[in-house]
């Protein structure tokens, strides 16, 4: 049954707030999977926190051209498109690429994913896949930071203990 206008409008409506709140999309191609394959796709992007949803390509076209800045997807919107949206940027990416390395499969298909204002085409997926959580990010400038910190002290007890010597040494010669 198709849709009427409100239904139409409701659609984007929900789209457009969907763009604003998520800070990564991904566009996949997804012809070819079978039920049972899509199935357990949806459940590897769900344990990665990451909602998939098949979405028409027009509704999502008037979303993204109501909000701005996602002109470069616009030729990756034709055939069937199945949409990723996450907080984290390279957990899309990571599920893809396991399922494909795991069922030895080029479905699904990277179309294009906008990320925080920037775009990648269907041949960075090893890239997008590689980057790093914020999590990991920050772990490691906390460790970077914690480093200098734990030099310095290891270098004050380092110089405290020889300081101790020296005094114990002085503190004998001098009664002697």
């Amino acid at each position: 049954m198709a849709m009427t206008k409100t239904q139409k409008a409701a659609t984007v409506d929900q789209l457009v707030e969907k763009l604003e709140q998520t800070p990564t999309i991904y566009l996949t191609n997804y012809t070819g999977l079978t039920v049972e394959q899509a199935t357990e796709l949806r459940g590897a992007f769900r344990a990665a926190g990451v909602e998939y949803k098949v979405i028409k390509n027009t509704m999502l076209r008037l979303a993204m051209q109501r909000i701005g800045g996602y002109d470069e997807l616009f030729d990756h919107l034709h055939g069937p498109t199945a949409v990723a949206f996450a907080e984290e940027p390279s957990a899309p990416g990571r599920v893809i690429k396991k399922y494909l390395t795991d069922k030895k499969t080029a479905i699904p298909a990277l179309k294009g994913a906008h990320i925080e204002g920037a775009v990648y085409h269907a041949d960075a997926l090893e890239v997008l896949a590689s980057l790093k959580s914020k999590d990991e990010i920050i772990g490691q400038i906390i460790t970077l930071l914690q480093s200098p910190i734990k030099n310095v002290i290891g270098a004050l007890q380092a110089q405290g203990g020889n300081l101790v010597g020296a005094i114990k040494t002085i503190a004998e010669t001098a009664k002697a």
